[in-house]
């Protein structure tokens, strides 16, 4: 054992002479417990309240999603289509038809999105996890429309004594002012077939219909789309499919992947993040430099023992290592069960559900590896300043010596 690793031992291990010394190390090594068990208990809190917001959006949101780079719509014809669907990495693929809408029901208004969609949307997305009613069948002009536009509108599923009004502008130019509504909208009545529940936001825009519905009220041809939903194979590469994607579109096309997608939720939370982590990193700071301070407290009390130590040849090296090596000593044994108890506390709360945000809730947190090595590095870094720097004060009780 290296001879200044065991003086560090020793002193770290051993009860001063000096009572304060002792309660001032205590409290020191709590500091460094207590701060590392926060930081991650918050870090794991904000990534469950993140994993549970996306949920929700991840049910909607495709992995990957192609737009026109230009204008409302673009072409993908047949011959396309299958050279889309041989992409390695392409599980299964959805084409979308969206434009605004006017809702009528019952003398109530309200402006909306039509997403006309075909079969192969429940393969690409989770939505239909999320309505209650039933999904789109080809038997009837069905729709299944957001809770929020349920309730403004007074909707009810299968009412088909009272049916919406979907209506759209008609295509082409010119005003549509003073024109009879007949003339200026394609409209059609459909029967709500199911109403979903995602979020404030989607739940107050969204419609969703057959795509021959959709093509039928915008008057498109069978080759033009709004955009293509696209769910990736679990092991593909979401760069290599995206590359492959871009060869077969050119310019025509924008590809955004889901974080591109909910871009103002993703930063919000990683905002959010990042401040709570500043706000428990200066906690740890002022825990930290009580270890320096407990530190110091230990060479002035053996003043008398280094003096001993350089006397029998120990270096002025040696012996600001051994008190630096005592801080590290401190901060490692004392981040390290924090960190131990944060975990266990928090896999806890994953089995067990210790608190719960309504009684059906459990509040959400989530261990991730990245969250650890947060922690770790961050004490580490703190640690290795705040131990360096109350060793250098080694040296004045050599002078003094």
């Amino acid at each position: 054992m290296k001879f200044p690793f065991y003086i560090a031992r020793r002193y770290l291990f051993s009860k001063s002479s000096n009572n304060a010394i002792n309660i001032i190390t205590i409290i020191a090594a709590i500091g460094v417990f207590a701060g590392a068990f926060s930081l991650f208990i918050v870090l794991s809190g904000f990534a469950g309240l993140k994993d549970f917001s996306l949920s929700f959006s991840n049910k909607f949101d495709p992995d990957l999603k192609i737009l026109p780079s230009s204008g409302k719509t673009f072409q993908l014809p047949e011959d396309k289509a299958d050279k889309l669907a041989e992409i390695e990495g392409i599980s299964s693929f959805s084409r979308i038809i969206e434009e605004r809408i006017f809702l009528d029901y019952r003398n109530k208004n309200h402006t909306a999105f039509i997403k006309g969609v075909d079969d192969n949307y429940r393969n690409v997305t989770q939505i239909d996890s999320a309505v209650s009613g039933s999904w789109l069948t080809n038997s009837e002009a069905q729709v299944v429309v957001g809770n929020r536009i349920s309730r403004k509108l007074g909707l009810s599923i299968f009412n088909y004594q009272n049916l919406l009004n979907v209506m759209v502008p008609r295509p082409g130019k010119g005003q549509i002012t003073g024109l009879d509504p007949g003339q200026a909208f394609n409209q059609e009545k459909v029967i709500v077939s199911g109403i979903y529940s995602v979020n404030e936001e989607l739940d107050d825009k969204y419609v969703f219909s057959n795509l021959n519905f959709a093509r039928n009220l915008l008057e498109l041809d069978e080759n033009t789309f709004s955009a293509v939903e696209i769910k990736i194979a679990p092991d593909a590469n979401p760069d290599a499919v995206t590359a492959e994607i871009k060869e077969l579109f050119g310019d025509e096309i924008i590809i955004k992947n889901r974080a591109q997608l909910n871009e103002t939720l993703y930063k919000m939370l990683n905002t959010e993040n990042l401040a709570v982590y500043l706000i428990f990193t200066l906690v740890l700071i002022i825990a930290l430099f009580n270890v320096a301070g407990s530190i110091i407290m230990v060479i002035l009390d053996k003043r008398d023992n280094i003096k001993t130590l350089f006397s029998l040849g120990a270096s002025e090296r040696q012996i600001k290592k051994i008190f630096f090596t005592q801080g590290m000593l401190m901060t490692i044994i004392g981040g390290a069960i924090g960190l131990s108890a944060a975990v266990l506390l928090v896999y806890l709360q994953l089995q067990f559900d210790l608190v719960m945000i309504t009684p059906s809730l459990p509040y959400p947190v989530a261990i991730t590896l990245e969250n650890i090595i947060i922690v770790v590095f961050t004490i580490g870094i703190l640690g290795l300043i705040a131990s360096f720097i109350a060793a250098g004060s080694s040296r004045k009780a050599l002078k003094a010596v």
